[in-house]
């Protein structure tokens, strides 16, 4: 039987906000979760003067790691399970403000015949709800890279996305939280920012990565765990109300394609002192057994 694998998503700001105590604390903070695999946001200057912060950071850990271009994101993940079999970080990638980390792994315990998976961390833009929808059509062709088999079949490989949208939620999930009345937001520019115009020049809060994921074929995990599992504290909100930003608003979040969200055990948001960060922590449990099983019978399906 195959020990819980756990996933955490942390959009750590300006990692640790240029403090080397505060990031030390951060770290520690996501060590003490035992992660298998972590996703990072915002890891500004950790790969200067030959990534001394990073591998810092790698060693407080206790992971392997990979710094995406910019030191916008990162992965890291656990060696004992998992082994990286391609690294697309130095993928030339315009399309991108902030450019992703994407990683195909194995999965040790699903055996050599099984399928990898695909990986990504991002952060949509911040300013732009036009750059964001590029961006978020762009990650989902993660959602359809192709792999031959021992056999030489051709399968589409499992992925998982999670990060920063900078963007709201299609409403409609009972519990979720709604997308901004925008007069709440008495920042202008941010309110542009997190907004976008219809026809009539009237502007909306932007809710269109999450279609874009959604029409794709990819599936909210908190808002998965919510429906399937009933539980609704998994759409708690990952960054805090403020005066200038508007309400409450659940930014972060994770997307899997569907032969992965029978492994989702779990989600929760593990809230976090707005002094160490503006966001808070996802945590996913995913089903170490089901997981091997969704990527042993993926191999054996038939070609997507």
């Amino acid at each position: 039987m195959s020990a819980p694998l756990t996933l955490v998503c942390w959009n750590f700001e300006n990692n640790g906000k240029s403090d080397p105590q505060r990031r030390r604390a951060g770290d520690e903070l996501l060590r003490s979760l035992n992660p298998d695999i972590v996703f990072r946001q915002e890891l500004w200057d950790a790969g200067t003067n030959g990534s001394t912060i990073f591998n810092e950071q790698v060693h407080t850990l206790g992971l392997h790691g990979v710094l995406g271009e910019g030191s916008c994101t990162a992965l890291f993940y656990n060696p004992a399970k998992f082994a990286v079999v391609r690294d697309w970080t130095k993928s030339r990638a315009p399309q991108y403000v902030m450019l992703p980390t994407a990683l195909t792994l194995r999965y040790d315990d699903a055996g050599p015949e099984a399928l990898p998976f695909i990986a990504v961390s991002y952060h949509l833009n911040y300013a732009s709800a036009e750059q964001r929808l590029l961006e978020a059509e762009w990650l989902t062709t993660w959602a359809d890279k192709g792999w031959a088999t021992p056999d030489g079949r051709r399968r589409t490989l499992p992925a998982i996305f999670v990060g920063d949208n900078n963007s709201y939620t299609q409403p409609g999930t009972p519990g979720d939280l709604a997308p901004p009345d925008l007069a709440s937001v008495k920042n202008k520019p941010h309110r542009l920012h997190r907004s976008y115009a219809v026809p009539s020049g009237e502007r909306v809060p932007d809710i269109r990565p999450d279609v874009a994921f959604r029409t794709a074929g990819l599936e909210d995990a908190a808002r998965f765990c919510a429906t399937t599992h009933g539980n609704h504290k998994a759409l708690a909100r990952t960054v805090n109300a403020c005066e200038t930003h508007g309400p409450d608003s659940r930014v972060d979040r994770a997307y899997l394609t569907p032969e992965l969200l029978p492994t989702l055990a779990g989600f929760e948001v593990i809230e976090v002192n707005e002094d160490l960060s503006d966001h808070h922590i996802l945590r996913l449990s995913l089903d170490g057994d089901l997981l091997a099983e969704a990527l042993t019978v993926s191999a054996s399906s038939s070609s997507g």
